[in-house]
């Protein structure tokens, strides 16, 4: 490059105004020459370039920590999730060209997104560090709920799916009349109704107490029948036997459980203080609370996520989030099987 220029600068006449433009020319060869090196300085910052658009380590990282990727397995699974940011931007690459990035739909879910991500933010800052409960905390938890624990127990449970449409009001009396689930089997096959069978294994753990008590109640082989969908289950207890969780299986969720509680009550708090101190107008009337709504299932901004203790599905009342805190140890002592344990919850909970 140097040869060429100096033979440039040989060609040119010695003229103040081209003198000029050769003194450009060079300068701006410099300083091409220092962007290349400070480009150059920084090493495996892009780690790939999908037409002309950059992917970074930093994307890479960011996408690895998302999906808590084990430090064993960092290196298979920045791979896979290299070809997937690429694939990402591929298709919103595409997007941009056929303008979806501002279809109002797309904006409004945009902005959604940024508002939560600012939100969450925000809390977790305000929170901090959340405070593990001690040793003790977690022993009296264990102690006051020993349907969850000490006593738990596991029931077994056989059930026939039919379609909802072929539980009409008389063979539905004729389950009612039933002695077991074998002598419903032969009903259905008399009346050419096509059916499956599948067990449930529920435990008190995974149940409200409500819930629990009522199969607790009940005799073996006794029949109760859910609606779920298009489809109803007629189910009846197998067996119920004891399958009691030690304080050294269960400690690890109940220190989960309680420490997300108390992150929510933070959260809470915190919401009822800038509630306290806002402005806040309802310009709809109709849309003013009047105190008297039920209560909704709500979340405050950074709670919750990845950490939090998971939510109990298909319980409706306040008592089943205590069941959180025994997931695990219920998961160690076996009770895996999870079919149509929503129906199961609901059904069981409306018999008389």
């Amino acid at each position: 490059m140097k040869t060429f220029h100096l033979a440039a600068m040989h060609t040119i006449p010695s003229t103040p105004k081209r003198a000029l433009c050769a003194a450009l020319i060079l300068a701006t060869a410099a300083l091409a020459g220092c962007g290349d090196k400070e480009k150059a300085a920084k090493p495996g910052q892009a780690l790939a370039s999908v037409n002309g658009e950059e992917i970074t380590v930093l994307q890479l990282n960011e996408e690895m920590q998302r999906a808590g990727v084990p430090a064993a397995q960092q290196q298979v699974a920045s791979k896979q999730l290299l070809q997937a940011l690429i694939d990402r931007q591929l298709l919103e690459s595409e997007a941009a060209k056929e303008k979806l990035d501002r279809d109002p739909k797309v904006m409004q879910a945009i902005e959604r997104a940024r508002s939560l991500i600012i939100a969450q933010a925000y809390m977790q800052k305000r929170l901090g560090e959340p405070v593990r409960p001690t040793s003790a905390e977690v022993e009296a938890y264990f102690n006051k709920n020993p349907q969850f624990f000490a006593n738990r127990k596991q029931f077994a449970m056989n059930q026939l799916v039919v379609p909802a449409a072929a539980l009409t009001p008389e063979l539905r009396s004729a389950v009612d009349s039933a002695k077991s689930l074998e002598e419903v089997a032969v009903l259905l096959d008399a009346r050419k109704v096509q059916y499956g069978r599948a067990q449930v294994t529920r435990s008190t753990a995974d149940l409200n107490p409500q819930v629990a008590s009522k199969l607790l109640s009940m005799p073996k082989g006794q029949i109760f029948v859910v609606k779920e969908g298009d489809r109803a289950l007629m189910i009846s207890i197998a067996d119920v036997r004891d399958a009691p969780v030690t304080l050294a299986i269960a400690a690890p969720q109940i220190t989960k459980y309680l420490t997300n509680q108390k992150n929510k009550e933070l959260a809470q708090a915190e919401i009822q203080r800038l509630r306290s101190t806002a402005k806040i107008e309802y310009l709809n009337k109709d849309m003013a609370p009047t105190g008297k709504e039920p209560g909704l299932p709500t979340t405050a901004p950074g709670v919750g996520g990845p950490a939090a203790a998971p939510e109990p599905a298909s319980l409706a009342n306040d008592a089943a989030p205590a069941a959180d805190a025994a997931a695990a140890g219920a998961a160690a002592a076996g009770a895996a099987n999870t079919t149509d344990e929503a129906a199961v919850s609901r059904g069981v909970a409306g018999l008389k």
